[in-house]
């Protein structure tokens, strides 16, 4: 199939990754204890998504209702979009980052975004750095019940974007990126610039490893020539 649009992730792939996750996770499990969940089952080195379904089901077996567990969901990503916040207003576009996005509007591509910032920090990146407009799709966590690596977020941004996964070309620098484009046979396309290394983005089903993100427009090209021919 011909590449008609591009889904990226944006912490790592088109800004630079400054986020203090630790940091993050740290003061979501303290706020989720003091909730009442055990700290043993609780840890920094899982994602704050895996500690709320941990609560979730924590707090439904011990009879919280729907609302109870919305709520302190709700203020424990509120922590996590405070720092998000913050990491937004120092961060800096990844080099070339904008131009390839022109490059690729030229080009006639679809262009979505998917990750697992808040929309508020995602629209905030966006907008402080002017390209906003060049996507035509963006799904940050709010969009989705289930986050990256769940297949449900990629599918999401493709949905928006009105197209199917093997027309779609995924462009990451973490595990969970390519997991989603391999699960869905998506072309996945690794960029060791972020949190994960050349050897996990290949273990983990990299189709392709780029250096730099101004090196996808020729890749695309070479994929569609390698399509028609």
């Amino acid at each position: 199939m011909i590449v008609r649009a591009i889904v990226f992730d944006l912490d790592g792939t088109i800004a630079s990754f400054n986020l203090d996750y630790r940091a993050v996770r740290a003061d979501v499990r303290s706020f989720l204890i003091k909730r009442g969940l055990p700290a043993s089952v609780l840890s920094t080195n899982e994602s704050i998504f895996e500690m709320l379904k941990k609560a979730e089901i924590f707090l439904k077996n011990n009879r919280k209702s729907k609302k109870a567990i919305k709520e302190i969901c709700g203020k424990a990503l509120a922590i996590a979009e405070k720092y998000e916040l913050e990491a937004a207003k120092s961060t800096s576009l990844l080099p070339g980052a904008a131009e390839t996005l022109k490059i690729l509007k030229r080009m006639g591509l679809k262009i979505g975004l998917f990750t697992i910032n808040s929309e508020k920090s995602t629209n905030y990146i966006l907008k402080r750095f002017r390209i906003a407009g060049l996507f035509d799709a963006v799904t940050p966590r709010n969009s989705v019940k289930n986050v990256k690596p769940s297949s449900e977020h990629l599918e999401a941004a493709l949905k928006a974007l009105g197209v199917n996964p093997d027309e779609a070309i995924v462009v990451g620098d973490g595990v969970s990126d390519m997991k989603c484009a391999r699960e869905l046979k998506a072309i996945a396309v690794g960029l060791p610039t972020g949190v994960s290394s050349l050897k996990e983005l290949i273990n983990s089903g990299a189709n392709y490893i780029i250096t730099s993100i101004t090196d996808l427009p020729t890749l695309i090209e070479e994929i569609n020539k390698t399509s028609e021919a």
